[in-house]
C-alpha cells in the first residue's frame, strides 16, 4: 500500500530492510496502543478462558483471563504488512493468506469454548480436518503460484534436491499441519509462545531476506527464492506484533492468545519454510515447538500402548511444573532453548 506510493518518489522505502523496520516498529505500536482497549472490549464481551480440570492446579486461578488475543497479533501483523510490503508479491499474498486461513480455523475452535464456557472447543477430529483441509487449499495455491514448490532441498549437502512432484503435497500438509499444531500445544505459559514465537520470526525474517537476496544466497549456497525477500517484512511485522503482545501477556498474563493466534503463527511460519524451501531448517529453529509436540506424542503413544506415563504431564512445559519449576522459570529457560534452537538454525547457512 505505502510501500506503491512512496517507492518510487522516496528511494528509501525500497531498501527491505527499512521497510522491514517500520513494519516492526509500526506492529509494536499496534499492539501496545490497542492492548488496554482490547482487554476491556473482550472482557465486556465475556470472552474469557476456561481452564482445563485436568491441567496443574496453579493454573486455577487463571480461569477468566481475556482470551482470543491473538487477534491483535492477527491486526497487529496484517496492516504493518499490508502498509509496508509489496503486495503483488506472491510471496506476500501466500503468507497472508495462511495467516487468516489458520486465524479462522483457530478463532472458530476459540469461540466454541467461550459459548460453551468450556476449555472443549471443536474436537481433535474436527480441528485437525479442517486443519488438513486448508492446507490442501493453500497448497493448491501455492502450487499455481510457485513452479519451483515441489522441490524439496536438504541442508548441508551442496546443491541435493529432489524434484517430488505432487508428492510434495504431503510434505507441505505435515509441515504446515505440524507447524501449526505445536504452536497450539506450546501455548501453555504465560508469554512461553509468544516469547518463542519472537525468536523464530526474527530468526525467518533473516532468512527471508537472504534467501531472496541473489548474492547473499549464491555465497552461503542455499537455493535463491526470486521475491521471497519481501517475507522478511511480514515476519518482521509478526515479530513487532509478539513484542507488543508479550507486554500484556508475561507473567501474570493480562490475556491469552488463544487458538486464534497460535493457529496463526504456526500455519504462517510452516508455509514460509515450505515456500522458501527451508522445511527442514524450520525443524532447527522450531526445536522447542517441536520438542513440545513429540512430548504430547509420546505420552499418549505410550499411555495407550503400556499404560504408563513418561512424562508427568504433557505437553512438556507442564511435566517441568510438575516437577516443581515455577511458570516464571519454565518460561526463561524455554526462551533460552529457543533462542539455542534459533541459533542452529542459522547455523545451517554455513553447512552446506
Amino acid at each position: 500500500m505505502l510501500f506503491e506510493l512512496l517507492h518510487e518518489p522516496l528511494r528509501l522505502f525500497y531498501y527491505l530492510t527499512f521497510r522491514s523496520f517500520l513494519a516492526l516498529v509500526t506492529a509494536f505500536t499496534i499492539c501496545l496502543a490497542l492492548g488496554p482497549w482490547f482487554i476491556r472490549t473482550i472482557r465486556k464481551f465475556e470472552f474469557l478462558q476456561e481452564i482445563r480440570e485436568e491441567g496443574p492446579e496453579n493454573h486455577r486461578g487463571k480461569a477468566g483471563t481475556p482470551t482470543m488475543g491473538g487477534i491483535l497479533i492477527a491486526f497487529g501483523t496484517l496492516v504493518p504488512t499490508l502498509l509496508w510490503a509489496d503486495l503483488g508479491n506472491s510471496f506476500v499474498q501466500t503468507a497472508l493468506l495462511a495467516s487468516v486461513l489458520f486465524a479462522v480455523i483457530g478463532g472458530f475452535d476459540d469461540t466454541l469454548k467461550i459459548v460453551r464456557r468450556s476449555n472443549r472447543g471443536l474436537t481433535t477430529r474436527q480441528k485437525f480436518g479442517l486443519q488438513v483441509a486448508g492446507t490442501l487449499g493453500l497448497f493448491v495455491f501455492v502450487w499455481f503460484k510457485f513452479p519451483f514448490i515441489t522441490v524439496f532441498t536438504l541442508p548441508f549437502f551442496k546443491g541435493v534436491q529432489a524434484e517430488l512432484g505432487l508428492l510434495y503435497g504431503v510434505v507441505f500438509l505435515l509441515v504446515v499441519v505440524g507447524s501449526s499444531n505445536a504452536v497450539n500445544l506450546t501455548d501453555g505459559l504465560d508469554g512461553l509462545a509468544t516469547g518463542t514465537t519472537l525468536i523464530a520470526a526474527g530468526t525467518f525474517s533473516v532468512f527471508a531476506y537472504v534467501a531472496g537476496n541473489k548474492i547473499t544466497a549464491n555465497y552461503l549456497q542455499i537455493a535463491y527464492i526470486p521475491g521471497g525477500g519481501e517475507l522478511a517484512v511480514f515476519f518482521a511485522a509478526l515479530v513487532g506484533s509478539a513484542l507488543g503482545f508479550l507486554w500484556y501477556n508475561a507473567h501474570p498474563a493480562e490475556m491469552f492468545m488463544g487458538d486464534v493466534g497460535s493457529l496463526m503463527i504456526g500455519g504462517a511460519i510452516g508455509t514460509a519454510a515450505c515456500i522458501l524451501k527451508m522445511e527442514i531448517v524450520l525443524f532447527f529453529v522450531g526445536g522447542l515447538f517441536v520438542a513440545e509436540a513429540l512430548s504430547v506424542i509420546i505420552q499418549v503413544a505410550s499411555y495407550k500402548s503400556r499404560g504408563k506415563r513418561v512424562f508427568r504431564m504433557a505437553p512438556l512445559h507442564h511435566h517441568f511444573e510438575k516437577a516443581g519449576w515455577s511458570e516464571t522459570k519454565v518460561v526463561i529457560r524455554f526462551w533460552i532453548v529457543a533462542v539455542l534452537c534459533a541459533l542452529a538454525g542459522l547455523a545451517t547457512l554455513k553447512l552446506r
